[in-house]
């Protein structure tokens, strides 16, 4: 016989307890910060420690969660990586998720764009006396999960996605060197000048052509479930141009692209479709 359902304390953690997931980056850059979390979560209801050591651990203690409210402890990337296994499994609409952010400060602009409180303290009494809010969710045709945004930046610079070295070497001075001394061309794909290539359709309505320089897109959900917005920057220098609209479904194609989304790098793609999905998770949030 299955458990029954989880119903809320007066405190508003669930009676079935919580699942606080560490993230084991954030246990190496933060363990003070982590162990704080532990101890407020721990003195406000049953919590059950996990301590993953790798990606895989991570996905097997949130898939055996049983009834008990996930709580992420870590980064942007953490809380999206939970969101993306629990989209994957179908398992969003079983509960809220909670977020207590422990990180870089570059690293928690998706959780600051939410409302999670930057403090751990914070936010881990925001698990277990906040309420839930319900969040919209961009998912792309390969089943990858947005929260917050995605951008496809201009073809210059890091933007490329081309790793950068660890630290100085020959072999760095040596590229370094031919940089200098021949002149740069046009990245595969694109225009010239950090341009792509792109066709870009919002809802079915042409907002860019492969015959047109397109400098970048940007496409973010707006929370409110309606439409997400979509921006498309044309042209470039003061001749540029921007175009935008609201809108359900997202599709890019044209020559080679990469893109961030919530802030990660993905690609190189030919196409790719991105649909929102309003309302899709639930994030426990301050009162």
């Amino acid at each position: 016989m299955s458990a029954p359902e989880p119903t809320m304390s007066e405190a508003g953690a669930p009676v079935g307890g919580l699942l606080v997931l560490v993230d084991p980056v954030a246990r190496r850059l933060d363990g003070e910060s982590v162990r704080i979390a532990k101890d407020v979560l721990s003195a406000g209801a049953a919590a059950k420690i996990c301590l993953p050591d790798s990606q895989e651990e991570f996905a097997r203690a949130l898939a055996r969660r049983g009834h008990r409210q996930p709580v992420i402890v870590g980064d942007d990337r953490a809380l999206v990586r939970a969101v993306g296994l629990l989209h994957r499994e179908r398992g969003l609409g079983e509960g809220a998720l909670a977020l207590v952010p422990v990180g870089p400060v570059g690293s928690l602009a998706l959780a600051r764009s939410l409302g999670v409180p930057e403090s751990a303290v914070a936010a881990a009494r925001a698990v277990l006396d906040g309420s839930v809010r319900m969040c919209d969710l961009l998912v792309d045709d390969s089943d990858g999960v947005v929260l917050g945004a995605l951008r496809i930046p201009p073809l210059r610079g890091p933007e490329r996605g081309v790793p950068r070295p660890a630290g100085p070497s020959v072999w760095s001075a040596y590229r370094s060197l031919v940089r200098t001394l021949v002149r740069p061309v046009a990245a595969a794909g694109g225009v010239g000048g950090g341009h792509h290539r792109l066709r870009v359709e919002a809802d079915g309505v042409l907002l860019a052509d492969v015959d047109q320089p397109v400098a970048d897109v940007s496409v973010r959900t707006l929370g409110d479930g309606g439409p997400a917005e979509v921006a498309v920057r044309t042209g470039g220098g003061f001749g540029g141009s921007t175009v935008t609209a609201r809108a359900k479904t997202v599709t890019v194609s044209g020559a080679d692209f990469r893109y961030r989304a919530d802030g990660a790098m993905a690609g190189p793609v030919r196409r790719r479709t991105w649909t929102l999905r309003p309302g899709a998770w639930t994030l426990t949030l301050p009162r």
